[in-house]
């Protein structure tokens, strides 16, 4: 189980700034008290259901205002690689899974733009993270549900950035990156495994670059979280030549 505190000092050391993760843990914090006072406030008057959820970590989840202490790449890993794409649509012996998802969003947003730094690449396995929580609702529902599902999916990444030391929102030229390469991967799972023709991909997705050529071969669960949290270390080790201790 990996320390915050290691975070702190590998990637912040002294520096307090607004955009550092010794910033954003202070904001973060001003951020937990306004919504905490105001989470109290409501319960008053309507009474208060458990809104935390346990992991097999050992970490409580406050789903109302999450923090980065309580966010473990192991129990990313273990949720994302057991929740299916497409509803569990698709063909083969196991779902594909969320965590598989993003190791093959991962690659293409390295394909599309090679020079990427390791907290870039690592943003873009991480698109997908809060659904470790929520689990991955297909597009036409997330639309129905609104802004307050977007909201709640919004404060979940804060807190999963922070946690590993990325910047607490992804900049928006990176978020249109991991979204070109999402639906590209889109397309490759809806020709190969969910039962779209090309023609029907073509006008609903992102037809692949010239070159990019990817198999999506399903994986068990169990290699799939084995394969993300592997990723996530080399990933980690990169960031600006730190190696973790």
């Amino acid at each position: 189980m990996r320390s915050l505190l290691y975070y702190i000092w590998a990637h912040n050391k002294s520096n307090t700034s607004e955009h550092s993760l010794g910033g954003q843990l202070v904001a973060q914090a001003v951020w937990s008290d306004n919504l905490a006072r105001a989470v109290l406030k409501n319960s008053k008057t309507n009474g208060q259901n458990r809104a935390w959820q346990r992991m097999l970590s050992g970490r409580r989840l406050d789903l109302i205002d999450p923090s980065p202490l309580d966010i473990e790449i192991e129990d990313i890993a273990h949720g994302l690689a057991r929740v299916a794409r497409w509803n569990g649509q698709t063909t083969g012996d196991f779902a594909f899974s969320v965590a598989q998802h993003s190791l093959v969003v991962e690659q293409i947003c390295g394909f599309l733009k090679p020079n990427l730094s390791a907290q870039e690449r690592m943003m873009a396995l991480l698109h997908d993270a809060p659904e470790f929580v929520i689990g991955d609702m297909i597009s036409p529902f997330k639309n129905a549900l609104g802004v307050d599902y977007r909201v709640f999916e919004d404060k979940l990444e804060r807190a999963i950035h922070i946690r590993f030391g990325l910047p607490a929102k992804t900049p928006a030229p990176l978020k249109k990156l991991i979204k070109k390469a999402d639906r590209i991967c889109a397309w490759f799972e809806a020709t190969q495994i969910a039962g779209f023709s090309v023609t029907e991909a073509n006008a609903l997705f992102v037809k692949p670059p010239e070159g990019l050529e990817i198999e999506i071969a399903p994986l068990p669960p169990n290699l799939a979280q084995v394969e993300m949290v592997e990723r996530f270390d080399g990933l980690l080790r990169e960031y600006d030549g730190v190696v973790k201790g």
